[in-house]
């Protein structure tokens, strides 16, 4: 399984793969998201 940290996420959004792009997205909306309940 794939790491779901923020930086990976960021990392990943530079890939040309486009669904790991939109996961990566995603990551980082849900870690802004909850950014009081993370951490």
């Amino acid at each position: 399984m794939e790491k779901t940290d923020l930086s990976s996420a960021y990392r990943r959004l530079k890939s040309p793969n486009i669904k790991t792009r939109k996961r990566a997205l995603k990551i980082i909306h849900d870690f802004k998201r909850n950014k009081k309940k993370s951490n």
